[in-house]
């Protein structure tokens, strides 16, 4: 279903997407000499003590939202990020969170403005958007903009941002993150830039003279709409609210930091920002000029459409970067379609990964990154293309192989790749364990029971380095979220898990192995459930680097009571299950970087101990017979004795 208003279509919206890209080199070099001055002349330490303060404002901004929030995809997974961005809507700060989420918010931030000028804000309003083809990322991820004034309410300085997935925003799967959708509308509920909270001005200042309250109120047309639509409608008002109560705390730490401050606190947004454009031209400048090229492939989109390419080349020069999607396939039926906001945010991490990661996360260390997408490509679709696997799966792939092209050029700095998939998993029917309470959300109660919707994504192997090996049963790259505690997941749930453990073997071998995949069971407890799969990298390993191996594939499947394989599941599926199934779902390892013969056999002895490499994989990768090495240790410890 659609929420539509009168501000755009989605052709003009499309045509549009250019707005909320960075300004032209040419461009920031036209910033008037006044500007340059009141830049210039915040001194380096208050510099660093500001640019700290803002770093801090978003991450307790973060932190409000994790402990307040209902679903434990966010007060668990922590599956949310949160940002501070000045009055043009460029990002000053970040919480360091989920990288899928914090490359692509400014482009969410750039559609609300678009959407609600200044002439139509004020204090107390936030505005709330989801719409991937209006600077959204996929639909279950919403996020909510607020604007930040100055103390008389009547100059926008800032605004304050977070994004948070969902557990479920409607459509035709629980969860919202299905498999077999074909068009954005089978995916949820679709949200244009409209106002969730409406403002009515300033409260009472306080003793320092600063006003820090406002004064607002849910527009509750819009929220009736919002929580008809979702089958957990409770749980969706409550991470609403602790996503209103994140950019409140925003708001009010930006107002101390005016207080402390005063007119140093505008100039230093601009400093921060010139400052990290130069530590990433200062490190673009180490590596060397060229151009260099990568292909890498989803397997399919889960309507028999595959494999679908993703071509990229890095070009290289001086203190510039471009990347070039052309070559990319064309947009496809299936959910795997990358909207260009999710695209850019993924190219974005995986250069900030090869330069400094250290550099402050904002607008700056993004201006020198040019990035091209073909319109009407798997990662830069056209409407209603359905995007949802585009932010989960494609999101992976992009970086892969923009990582796999900078190999090339700074083959040290790179990593192999990780399991390259964020194994989407939902479950979704009636609770038998709880009954209707007949509030007035029971709409969306079941006779006898209360709707669920449960969604996670599983951790595998991240991809060995040149300085050592990978991390076993880890969230990769675009996803870095936690899992969901066993313990959390079967009290929330009609569901249990029944093991879950790493997967020996499946780290790619190398003179640096990579991670190891993980292997969770989860059983349906006493009722039916809609059941939703979304992966890759169930045929196609993830690369070595360097002489490295690549890692093993993952999987899934319906297992017996043993755990033993009944049916291997398609890498995308969604099907109902019925009572006492239980579904095994294995994770992708991580490549290998360097040559398995140059491995140390201390490194190997150590993964043999821990149970992660077995006899016999020792002997055939790495030449190492257990027994002599066993033999040689001791001979070695009498002899030191």
């Amino acid at each position: 279903m659609t929420v539509s208003d009168d501000h755009a279509s989605d052709s003009e919206t499309h045509d549009e997407r250019e707005s909320v890209d960075s300004a032209t080199h040419d461009e920031r070099e036209s910033v008037d000499s006044a500007t340059h001055d009141e830049r210039e002349s915040v001194d380096p330490v208050t510099l660093e003590v500001v640019r700290n303060a803002f770093e801090a404002v978003a991450e307790e901004m973060n932190a409000d939202l994790v402990r307040t929030a209902y679903s434990p995809n966010i007060t668990e997974r922590r599956d949310c990020s949160t940002a501070l961005f000045d009055a043009d809507g460029e990002m000053i700060a970040q919480a360091e969170t989920m990288p899928v989420h914090l490359g692509a918010m400014p482009f969410s931030v750039a559609a609300a403005v678009e959407a609600f000028p200044r002439s139509q804000l004020q204090p107390g309003d936030s505005i709330l958007l989801n719409d991937p083809f209006r600077g959204g990322a996929h639909l279950p991820d919403l996020t909510l903009v607020t604007p930040i004034f100055d103390a008389a309410g009547d100059e926008l300085l800032a605004f304050a941002a977070n994004r948070a997935h969902h557990a479920d925003v409607g459509g035709a799967t629980a969860g919202s993150v299905g498999a077999a959708s074909t068009e954005i509308y089978e995916e949820g509920l679709r949200v244009p830039p409209v106002k969730l909270e409406i403002g009515h001005g300033r409260g009472d200042s306080d003793q320092k003279g600063v006003s820090t309250a406002v004064d607002s109120e849910l527009n509750e047309d819009v929220l009736s709409i919002l929580l008809a639509n979702v089958r957990t409608p409770a749980e969706r008002r409550g991470d609403l609210r602790a996503q209103t109560a994140a950019n409140a705390t925003g708001r009010r730490r930006f107002h101390d930091l005016l207080a402390d401050h005063g007119e140093t606190v505008p100039a230093a947004m601009d400093a921060v920002k010139d400052y990290s454009e130069r530590r990433m031209r200062s490190a673009l400048a180490e590596l060397p000029d060229g151009r260099y090229e990568f292909t890498d492939e989803l397997e399919s989109d889960g309507r028999g459409n595959g494999p679908l390419p993703i071509s990229v080349a890095v070009e290289i020069d001086d203190t510039d970067v471009r990347v070039d999607f052309a070559g990319t396939a064309d947009q496809t039926a299936g959910p795997v379609n990358a909207v260009r906001a999710v695209t850019v945010s993924a190219t974005y991490y995986a250069v900030r990964c090869v330069t400094d990661p250290e550099i402050p996360p904002n607008h700056g260390c993004y201006r020198p990154v040019e990035v091209d997408t073909p319109s009407g490509s798997l990662v830069d679709p056209e409407p209603p293309a359905a995007v949802v696997g585009g932010n989960l799966e494609t999101s992976q792939r992009v970086t892969d192989a923009v990582f796999g092209a900078l190999a090339a050029a700074d083959p040290e700095a790179v990593p192999a790749a990780g399991q390259g998939t964020m194994n989407n998993v939902t479950f979704g029917g009636t609770d038998p364990r709880v009954r209707s309470t007949g509030n007035d959300e029971s709409s969306a109660v079941a006779a006898g029971g209360t709707q669920y919707a449960f969604y996670e994504t599983e951790a595998g192997g991240f991809g060995a380095h040149s300085a050592g090996d990978g991390n076993d049963g880890v969230h990769v790259h675009m996803s870095n979220t936690l899992n969901t505690p066993a313990e959390v997941l079967e009290t929330a749930y009609p569901l249990r898990v029944e093991r879950y453990e790493l997967r020996p073997d499946t780290g790619g071998a190398g003179e640096f192995r990579g991670g190891l995949g993980l292997r969770r069971d989860i059983r349906v407890r006493e009722h039916t459930s809609r059941f939703s799969l979304l992966a890759e990298r169930h045929s196609r390993r993830p690369y070595g680097l360097a002489g490295g191996e690549p890692g093993a594939t993952g999987g899934a499947y319906l297992v017996d009571d043993e755990g033993e394989p009944v049916e291997a599941l398609d890498a995308k599926e969604t099907r109902d299950l019925p009572p006492g199934s239980v579904v095994s779902v294995r994770t992708p390892g991580g490549g290998g970087f360097g040559d398995p013969e140059d491995r140390d056999t201390g490194r190997v002895v150590r993964d043999l101990r821990l149970g992660k490499l077995s006899v016999a994989r020792a002997r055939v990768v790495y030449g190492i017979d257990p027994d002599d090495v066993v033999a040689q240790l001791t001979d070695e410890s009498a002899e030191e004795s």
